[in-house]
């Protein structure tokens, strides 16, 4: 399976910090949409799909069929792992991880900076580490070094300022625990047999 690569792509882009692998692997199946940047020096899994003004730095390790949609952007040293969806508009931090079957709403953005301006900072910077499995709604941020449990749902414009527990409902400024994933009902009452993470 052949990858497809717009031509107004650029594809290995050179970084403009030292990185000591300069080798850019995709995998196959990939398809790359118009202005989009993909640096040197990442490895990509198979069926990557990016959309159009999507932005991957270097340093990235990043799983098998992951989308990333049209104008985001994965910052340096990141892991994220298969199954990734992550969708217009958002921002991930550099040093943030990223587990199986993520979703990621639009406008969602990630900080890593505890202290930003101190000359200290780039030593102690990391992202969060978002567990497998998890959803982040529209607008949501999320702060440095906070751990987000698999399969919890953040809701929209929420602000996480701390750990959010597996299989639990938040959201807020600060976001806080509302309930459980389990507990949730489809107010659309299309839903019939469960939650809404089994629409079947």
């Amino acid at each position: 399976m052949s990858n497809e690569i717009h031509p107004t792509a650029i594809i290995g882009y050179k970084a403009q910090r030292e990185i000591s692998d300069k080798k850019l692997f995709i995998g196959k199946g990939a398809k790359v949409h118009s202005n989009s940047v993909i640096y040197e020096g990442s490895s990509i899994g198979a069926n990557f799909q990016a959309g159009h003004n999507v932005v991957i730095r270097e340093e990235n390790i990043i799983g098998d069929n992951f989308c990333l949609w049209s104008n985001s952007v994965i910052d340096y040293g990141c892991k994220i792992g298969n199954n990734v969806k992550i969708h217009c508009n958002c921002y991930v931090a550099q040093f943030t991880t990223i587990e199986d079957g993520v979703f990621m709403a639009p406008g969602v953005t990630i900080a890593n900076d505890l202290h930003p301006g101190c000359e200290l900072s780039k030593k102690c910077m990391r992202g969060p580490h978002i567990g497998s499995g998890a959803k982040i709604g529209v607008n949501v941020t999320i702060l440095p070094f906070v751990k987000i449990g698999k399969n919890s749902l953040i809701g929209s414009g929420s602000v996480v300022t701390k750990d959010v527990p597996a299989n639990s409902v938040v959201y807020g400024n600060p976001a806080r625990v509302v309930k459980n994933v389990k507990d949730l009902k489809c107010v659309t009452s299309i839903n019939k047999k469960g939650g809404p993470y089994s629409c079947k």
